[in-house]
């Protein structure tokens, strides 16, 4: 029986090239295993030796339990290139004790990629795609952005390609990448409105340039947010965003979601953002959750009506009520939100506004006023054109 100095699972990073790319030590792994798992395009790579064959299941997350039942035995589990850099490997440690395991990463397809192209890798947005909205690649590009993308196949890089074009960057240089590092390597520039039809897995995308990217702050058009009017405006959605003061990894609750687009600006901060939007219409739902998937961001979108719908869930580090506010949903929040937990309310109607005024009156906090005006055609003249005055409330419970 193996000890935990001696981890009875080793993760082997495998490339297109086999046993040419690997390492003295992965060798040896391999020479001493009871068993090798692993996909069966990995398992094609390897010659034969000794140790029993597992070949890995689809879906991925059925082979786990399998694995598990391994242990006690020497186990090697092959997985592309680096396991831990959009790889297998994260999603195996959640379920090993720290000692259960080693790992041998082998080159990333990132690193081929960028060895082919003359990219410096620093400088290059990486996404691994295989399984996660295409649409995240949104957010990196722009001109003179790089961008490396791993897909599931060809027909991913056509959707890529349709997106590109969708989103204004129909100039950008793109390469298509197959098979890295092995003998059936290519590396190929496309076009985008006439895409080979011949690509094969394991396949990137790497895109150069484009149009204008979208902007880093908050505050982004209506325009780019399907909508039915109700909506909170960019110059007052960038203002809301500084009141919550986002800090990475945070989780935000948007009460009365509508368009979703605060939870939208919440998510576009940081990878690690998490968000729940409540909303009472389902209409509105639908429009916030394909208001997030355009932008390839995971909003979560709960139907019903605030505060009910609000029992029973994780709770947040920030509130954002931005329609509905009654004297019934202060009263349960401040019941059951922990200590600490940052609340910003905007209010446009003079009974909201009250009663965001009788609560800071009572709790503390910030109260301010906002009074926004576009210059809009007056004849051949302009004017000031005053949007509704929004009052908001920022207090920490």
């Amino acid at each position: 029986m193996l000890g935990m100095a001696d981890p009875w699972l080793t993760i082997v990073g495998l490339g297109e090239d086999g046993l040419d790319g690997l390492s003295a030590a992965s060798l040896r792994a391999l020479q001493e295993a009871e068993v090798i798992a692993g996909a069966p395009r990995h398992l094609a790579l390897l010659p034969a030796f000794p140790a029993e064959r597992m070949e890995w299941p689809v879906p991925w997350a059925e082979g786990v339990p399998a694995l598990l039942a391994l242990r006690g035995r020497r186990v090697v589990m092959l997985a592309s290139g680096d396991p831990f850099w959009f790889g297998a490997g994260g999603a195996l440690a959640r379920h090993l004790a720290a000692g259960e395991w080693r790992a041998l990463p082998g080159v990333s397809a990132f690193g081929l990629a960028a060895a082919r192209l003359g990219w410096p890798l620093e400088d290059v947005a990486c996404l691994g795609l295989h399984a996660a909205p295409l649409a995240r690649i949104r957010a990196h590009l722009g001109a003179g952005r790089r961008v490396l993308a791993l897909l599931r196949d060809g027909a991913a890089v056509a959707e890529v390609a349709a997106l590109l074009t969708a989103w204004g960057h129909g100039g950008a240089s793109v390469h298509v990448l197959e098979a890295l590092g092995g003998p059936r390597e290519r590396v190929r520039a496309v076009d985008l409105c006439a895409l080979p039809g011949d690509i094969t897995h394991p396949v990137a995308i790497a895109i150069e340039g484009g149009g204008m990217g979208l902007p880093l702050a908050p505050g982004l058009g209506e325009e780019l947010f399907a909508h039915d009017g109700q909506i909170t405006k960019g110059p007052m959605r960038a203002l809301t965003l500084a009141a919550l003061a986002p800090r990475a990894g945070e989780y935000l609750w948007d009460i009365g979601t509508g368009s979703g687009s605060v939870a939208v600006e919440w998510l576009r901060l940081h990878p690690a953002m998490r968000a729940t939007g409540f909303e009472a219409a389902p209409e509105r739902a639908a429009r916030a959750r394909a208001n997030a998937a355009a932008f390839g961001l995971a909003l979560e979108v709960v139907e019903g009506r605030a505060p009910e719908v609000l029992a029973g869930r994780p709770l947040p580090d920030v509130v954002f009520i931005g329609g509905g506010i009654g004297a019934g949903m202060l009263d349960w929040l401040w019941a059951h939100l922990r200590p600490g937990t940052r609340l910003v309310a905007n209010a446009v109607t003079l009974e909201s506004e009250a009663l965001l005024t009788l609560w800071q009156g009572r709790k503390g906090g910030s109260l301010m006023r906002f009074e926004l005006s576009h210059a809009v055609p007056m004849g051949q003249r302009q004017g000031w054109r005053a949007a509704y005055p929004v009052v908001q409330w920022s207090v920490t419970l």
